[in-house]
């Protein structure tokens, strides 16, 4: 018996009952979904306690030695997704922005490339919030446009990285979250991050276009007080 007091026995008399009927390989499909879901459970406990460890202030060292691993092993797999609180448009707009990358033939992904993401929103705050200054969709995608790189030779396959100015553009938005209150990062707060990265890209085009960062904070707070009732902005 484990710890947990389940023991093999008990899941293969648990799946052969829940599946009278299926094939060997129907049951192989069947117990790696199962295995999937122990796995994701068994991290999630691993972190519960690891968050707990760290708030009373246990060392990444103290808590590799707990796991059994290295510190940089346990910083590494139990430092917070910085996506974590991402809303699934502003979690979305990331996905635009990479494939925007992609489509580019770029190696990195810029703040550039998460504008165009959250133009790829029209139903995000920031889309809104955009359009009511800039008037036009194809006005902001042109003053983008002009600012990318040149396209290049050959397109990255698999994961492309996201260049220093973008992950300032992701932490400033997570601060702006906190700033007006919520536990949750959306498409506006991505906004206010990227304006606030005064010498990235993006922050340079929505000052072209007329934005200020204190006009976008504003402009983004009045709407969240709009959608207080819908985090899924």
């Amino acid at each position: 018996m484990s710890p947990l007091n389940i023991s093999l026995a008990d899941l293969i008399a648990r799946l052969d009952e829940e599946m009278p009927g299926a094939d060997h390989l129907a049951r192989i499909s069947e117990a790696q979904l199962r295995n999937r879901t122990l796995t994701d459970l068994g991290n999630q406990l691993v972190d519960h306690y690891v968050s707990k460890a760290k708030e009373a202030g246990a060392s990444w060292s103290e808590i590799g030695d707990a796991i059994g691993v290295t510190r940089q092993a346990a910083q590494q797999r139990h430092t917070p997704n910085p996506f974590e609180r991402f809303t699934k448009r502003n979690r979305h707009g990331i996905v635009l922005a990479q494939e925007a990358a992609r489509t580019y033939k770029h190696d990195s992904i810029g703040t550039e490339h998460l504008l165009l993401g959250l133009l790829g929103e029209p139903q995000g705050l920031a889309y809104k919030v955009l359009l009511a200054e800039a008037e036009s969709e194809q006005r902001i995608r042109d003053a983008v446009e002009a600012a990318l790189p040149p396209a290049g030779q050959k397109g990255l396959r698999g994961h492309i990285p996201f260049r220093p100015e973008s992950k300032e553009a992701i932490e400033a938005a997570s601060r702006a979250s906190a700033e007006l209150g919520n536990d949750w990062v959306g498409t506006g707060h991505a906004l206010i991050g990227l304006i606030r990265t005064a010498e990235s890209p993006a922050a340079q085009i929505l000052r072209d276009l007329g934005f200020t960062a204190d006009g976008l904070y504003a402009a983004v707070k009045a709407e969240l007080a709009k959608r207080s009732d819908s985090p899924g902005e």
